[in-house]
């Protein structure tokens, strides 16, 4: 099938899918696989490669996330069996007095060391939905956290995002320069998302204090010691020189061995089980979207997308148009960096544009368009529960406008470092 008919079969299943959820209240897993189907045999894949692709999708997704998700929902029910939440939430109104702020940066800082920013938003729903007052304001930091740790986790170095930019196309790139311009330029825009929404909300105040927790101690230090661990690891794991999967997977390990550690012998067993119930809900979403981005992936459209778009669209402007498709075709920002690098490696685009500026470019388009394949828009709209129209609107789009500022920085750095647009 040429490109235009790609095209229109992949708008066709996003719409389909996207009426399934929103009217018919199919759950995500069945209409994101059954959407796997239907794009494999409109665009002629076939009935047997598109299953393959369905299964590899899952499979992909699966190891990828499997673990990660459990672990840290094993660490939200381990910390709520013993009280950790109460504590953490007592340690986060006595030293950030401003929720929304809390928020923003919680989400911004967790995603870096778990080197996952859904693994660091499962963390934290438990703690952000008890510091609003009212549903509205507790699903406003959700949304703001959510934001706030793809900010950081696409842009700063290292994180699963960034590394096979600075791989397949940072060469001769200052990881120290890139840092030194993506840290305050991701700082920057979690500063504006705050401004912004509380802006929009009013002023919010933390719910009602429990008189325990202002007669208690200044730190809980108990519920913090998953998170401390974890950062531990991160350090041993850097020291080691592990690879990226091991160290993801090893210091969620150790996150969530320390906290059933923590939970008394006769709670230890229902906190896992809590866990791992809540988990399963969570990772049958994520693997639906593997599901389909696989198939549409299969199909060749990037780079179909790459040939169209040479000469008719800007050399500055195609990592980032690239990135965007990809990212909506299969919604894994991880997988967006790997198969963007895989593109571009080599080519002319690539070699026409600053490594560093080239990497943010990349970076804006994997926040662009975060939609119905992305597992983290169905993980925000579980936990908040509002209808997908209302996360396209509170998620989707906010990002969106994210990723063309973060375009925009890019093209200054190009200016500034490239000598000039190409």
């Amino acid at each position: 099938m040429d490109a235009a008919g790609l095209f229109a079969v992949f708008l066709l299943v996003l719409a389909l899918v996207s009426v399934a959820s929103h009217r018919y209240r199919v759950p995500p897993f069945f209409t994101l696989v059954g959407g796997a189907l239907l794009f494999g045999l409109l665009s002629g894949l076939g009935l047997d490669q598109t299953v393959e692709g369905i299964v590899q999708g899952v499979g992909h997704v699966f190891s990828a996330f499997g673990i990660i998700i459990l672990c840290g929902a094993v660490i939200a029910k381990a910390l709520e069996a013993e009280g950790g939440i109460a504590g953490i939430v007592a340690d986060v109104r006595r030293y950030v007095p401003n929720p929304v702020a809390s928020a923003g940066l919680l989400g911004y800082l967790l995603a870096v060391p778990v080197t996952c920013c859904i693994t660091a938003y499962v963390m934290l729903v438990p703690i952000l939905s008890a510091l609003g007052e009212e549903r509205r304001q507790q699903n406003a930091l959700l949304y703001l956290a959510a934001i706030a740790s793809v900010v950081s986790y696409a842009l700063v170095y290292p994180t699963p995002v960034v590394i096979p930019l600075v791989e397949g196309l940072g060469t001769g790139a200052s990881l120290l320069l890139y840092n030194a311009i993506a840290v305050p330029l991701s700082l920057l825009l979690t500063a504006l998302l705050i401004l912004v929404v509380r802006a929009r909300l009013g002023p919010v105040r933390f719910s009602p204090e429990p008189a325990s927790d202002v007669a208690g101690p200044r730190l809980h230090l108990r519920a913090w010691m998953p998170f401390l661990v974890i950062l531990a690891a991160v350090g041993a794991g850097l020291l080691a020189r592990v690879s990226h999967v091991t160290l993801i997977n090893l210091i969620m390990l150790a996150g969530a061995v320390t906290a059933l550690a923590l939970v008394a012998s006769e709670r230890r067993h229902a906190a896992m089980l809590a866990g791992t119930k809540h988990a399963g809900v969570i990772i049958f979403d994520l693997v639906g979207a593997g599901a389909i981005g696989s198939v549409i992936v299969m199909s060749g459209i990037a780079e179909e997308a790459l040939a169209a778009m040479s000469g008719a669209v800007p050399i500055v402007l195609i990592p980032f148009l690239i990135a965007a498709l990809v990212q909506t075709i299969q919604g894994s920002r991880v997988v967006t960096a790997v198969i963007v690098a895989r593109i571009l490696a080599g080519t002319e685009v690539a070699a026409a544009l600053d490594p560093v500026a080239l990497i943010l470019m990349v970076g804006a388009g994997a926040c662009v368009f975060s939609f119905v394949t992305d597992p983290y828009f169905w993980l925000v709209q579980r936990t908040t529960g509002d209808e997908p129209s209302v996360v396209v609107r509170r998620y989707t789009l906010p990002l969106a406008g994210l990723g063309v500022l973060i375009l925009g920085a890019a093209l200054l750095v190009q200016i500034v470092l490239g000598a000039g647009l190409p």
